[in-house]
């Protein structure tokens, strides 16, 4: 087997591929262009988005080439692949304006040098496509009753499948075609719901220009209780750090499942297997691999810098050492405390309950701490005599979240 698909093997990156030999082959005889696909329907890339960019980084490294595909272009229809209704369609501008923001997350992870790493955007050609000559030259090679047999589309048979998102196949088979013929691009890679999409253009390609072109696919993760991968108590785990702070991203990764480090460890990092080995070996302190993985994926995502902050953040607020002036840290008026802030509404200011009632349980729980100490009257109010010093209120929520608040 080829090198490259080896370690991609041996991380646990791979779930199907629609010729394992002839890949291998292909990648053997020297660099084959690849490339992975996004559409930009959102302001900013999750997680969940990452596996498939894990993987170009690792084919990059072993000296292949990578196209980051971004669907501005099909991300005006959506794609039904793993979805149980149809996408809110966003205007034009919101599109291109979050391919802007897609593109520079991924150069910061990816480091596009325009030879062994580049972008590009499906707007480009199928923004002013002509739908007759398309159909003609195109549609003609798509059976329908092929289309309907894959997982994506019987799904969304049971729930209702617009004509718009029917089109999605065809689209998303194009963009492989042109990307052969623009790039000699033989390789797409992504994540396991885009099986049928992929298979659709191999087959395109195939009819249109005789060629043979390759698929691999990676699996859909979730943690070990079942939980889609990346989804958090306020949502998904964005990259844009306006979203999701880099101590926020930090804590997800720091608290994961004993079960899902080393699975984690392999697919977000780029530590050796041997490294991975040793950190979860049953002789090892588990939290200390989790602590590992948490800096390594936010070094990865957010920088050196905010990994180091988030670190040191996090010893501050759990292990009492560290920086203080790292941990998450908001700004409310002095006179509030002076007056007494009611704690309800100080725990939905910081953050740290979306809500009174949420507030209020929490503090029912015995899982609200106001300047180390448990607060346990939902009617008392906070004054400065309750906090840490006369500079900042350090809150906490349950075991995990805390806020350093600061007086101005």
């Amino acid at each position: 087997m080829n090198k490259a698909l080896e370690i991609l093997q041996r991380r646990g990156f791979i779930q199907q591929c629609t010729d394992f030999e002839g890949l291998s082959r292909a990648m053997d005889e020297g660099p084959i262009t690849f490339y992975v696909g996004c559409d930009p329907t959102g302001p900013s890339l999750h997680i969940g988005h990452m596996v498939p960019f894990f993987a170009y980084k690792h084919l990059v490294s072993a000296g292949h080439h990578g196209i980051a595909l971004l669907g501005g272009g099909t991300a005006r229809i959506g794609d039904p692949s793993g979805k149980t209704e149809m996408r809110k369609m966003i205007s034009y501008d919101e599109i291109d304006a979050n391919a802007e923001r897609f593109k520079r997350q991924l150069d910061a992870f990816l480091k596009f040098d325009g030879k062994t790493a580049y972008t590009a955007n499906n707007k480009d050609w199928l923004a002013n496509l002509n739908y007759i000559e398309f159909l003609r030259d195109i549609g003609r090679h798509f059976s329908v009753n092929r289309m309907l047999s894959f997982e994506a589309y019987k799904i969304r048979m049971e729930t209702g499948l617009s004509f718009i998102e029917f089109n999605y196949q065809l689209l998303q088979s194009y963009d492989f075609l042109e990307l052969y013929k623009r790039y000699n691009c033989r390789l797409q890679i992504g994540g396991d719901d885009q099986w049928g999409n992929i298979v659709a253009g191999i087959e395109l390609i195939r009819r249109v220009e005789g060629a043979e072109t390759y698929g691999l696919t990676f699996p859909l993760i979730t943690t070990s209780d079942g939980k889609k991968m990346g989804k958090t108590e306020k949502g998904a785990l964005f990259l844009d750090p306006e979203m999701v702070s880099p101590y926020d991203f930090f804590q997800y990764w720091r608290n994961v499942d004993d079960r899902d480090v080393k699975r984690f460890l392999l697919l977000f990092t780029f530590l050796s297997e041997e490294e991975c080995e040793q950190l979860t070996a049953p002789d090892k302190n588990i939290n200390e691999a989790k602590e590992r993985l948490a800096y390594e994926v936010t070094k990865l995502i957010h920088g050196k810098d905010e990994a180091d902050k988030a670190l040191e953040g996090a010893h501050a607020a759990f292990g009492g050492s560290g920086n203080i002036e790292a941990m998450p840290t908001l700004t409310l008026p002095r006179q509030r405390f002076e007056a007494g802030y009611p704690v309800l509404d100080l725990f939905v200011d910081a953050g740290l309950a979306p809500s009174k009632s949420e507030a209020r349980r929490l503090i029912q729980q015995n899982g609200a701490m106001v300047g180390g100490k448990v607060w346990t009257n939902e009617k008392q109010a906070v004054t400065l005599a309750d906090c840490d010093c006369a500079e900042y209120c350090i809150l906490r929520a349950g075991k995990k979240r805390y806020m350093r608040i600061l007086f101005e």
